[in-house]
């Protein structure tokens, strides 16, 4: 899940976060059709997908306690440490009614991709499409039954979605779960963007897909996510202009790296309180299994399958050779902490989403999400993780040269 990290360098001197997805503009919402007209999302119930080859296996309508828990009937939420790796059948109380439609910015693929399936959702299922306010005022011609999320209630989403689409590649994929503090609905993804490695599918096969969709004939494979707070050395909760930064939820991965900075950077590693090592690199990340094929294994980190529940620590350039990428349980409390020796402040992104500065004495707090992204990996015997890795990765295949 290689993503783009398109933020230009901040300035050290102010802890402002970038945030290269989306572009100032005010766009007149007053007149669009608001969710908060709209009922609820639909209470939904994931089982265990019993395997054929298992004849011992549990049945479908039975899932272990410490496996799925609900706050909510319409919460999807994974419990750290659970063990289960496979697939989840999807079941909701009745067909979904709130479906969010997410596309890749400024992009002429998606922007059709976009009016063709809300078009055909609209008139082949009774249904509500969501969309983006900038996406709303933009199409709001081709699409004039759309809703849109009121400015300031970014909760309507996990309020109201029933599930979401996504239009583009990976990024996409990245900002939509940035739309989801906490509980997220199930998303399919069609790849029309530069990269696609998140179980997506081939768009011109949408109404077939979205049609199994409907009909609740997928399976779904819930991809961790990550936990993250930034805290001042007292434990209080850094600031940006005056206001405290909240949690996030990452999908990819956090880093620290040293930015435009000549030096080195010292960060302390803790893991549940208990010191680990001194890190002297050029920087550190913190990734989910979905991660491990992005960044961290750019940085020479392992491949990770996503249901293999693991925080992965890969240190960026380290100055000592010795130090490998270490993986983490599921329970597992890391803080990273800038160390007395640094020479500067240190960059912290999130899922190349947002940026903010550390210095000495700061620290990053890092656990595993209870709230993972649904996504739907199987729909009529389609895409595999397995099919993904050599399809894309081209893992262990021959080099080929093309002579004229």
């Amino acid at each position: 899940m290689l993503l783009l990290r398109q933020c230009a360098r901040q300035s050290a001197i102010a802890r402002r976060p970038c945030w290269p997805w989306h572009i100032s503009h005010s766009y007149n919402t007053s007149t669009m059709r608001k969710t908060t007209q709209l009922a609820d999302k639909l209470p939904v119930k994931l089982n265990r997908q019993q395997d054929s080859f298992e004849p011992n296996a549990i049945k479908a309508d039975v899932q272990p306690i410490d496996l799925i828990q609900t706050g909510k009937d319409s919460d999807i939420v994974q419990v750290p440490g659970s063990t289960y790796g496979g697939q989840f059948t999807l079941n909701w109380a009745e067909r979904p009614r709130n479906i969010l439609i997410v596309k890749k910015p400024n992009d002429v693929k998606t922007e059709k991709a976009l009016v063709d399936i809300a078009s055909w959702l609209h008139q082949k299922h009774p249904v509500n499409i969501i969309v983006e306010s900038e996406v709303a005022e933009q199409f709001h011609q081709e699409l004039p039954f759309a809703y849109v999320i009121p400015k300031g209630q970014k909760q309507e989403y996990t309020r109201t979605v029933d599930f979401a689409i996504t239009l583009g590649g990976d990024g996409t994929m990245l900002h939509l779960s940035s739309l989801f503090p906490k509980a997220a609905p199930p998303v399919i993804c069609f790849s029309l963007g530069t990269l696609g490695f998140l179980m997506t599918y081939d768009y011109k096969n949408y109404k077939l897909l979205l049609d199994d969709m409907m009909a609740c004939k997928v399976s779904v494979m819930l991809r961790m996510r990550l936990f993250c707070s930034l805290h001042q050395p007292d434990g209080r909760r850094i600031t940006v202009d005056g206001k405290e930064v909240g949690d996030r939820q990452v999908m990819n991965e956090v880093s620290l790296h040293r930015g435009r900075y000549p030096h080195l950077t010292t960060i302390d590693c803790l893991i549940d309180n208990q010191y680990l090592t001194e890190c002297v690199a050029d920087g550190l990340i913190v990734s989910t299994p979905t991660g491990s094929t992005a960044y961290s294994l750019s940085a020479g980190g392992p491949i990770v399958h996503p249901s293999v529940q693991s925080l992965v620590l890969t240190p960026i350039c380290p100055r000592s050779l010795s130090f490998r990428t270490v993986l983490l349980p599921p329970s597992a409390n890391v803080q990273l902490k800038i160390g007395q020796a640094s020479r500067s402040e240190i960059e912290v992104s999130m899922d190349g989403q947002e940026i903010f500065m550390l210095d000495r004495g700061e620290y990053l707090q890092v656990r595993m999400s209870k709230y993972p992204i649904p996504c739907v990996s199987q729909v009529n015997g389609g895409t595999s993780w397995a099919k993904d890795i050599n399809e894309l990765l081209k893992w262990n295949q021959n080099f080929g040269r093309n002579l004229v």
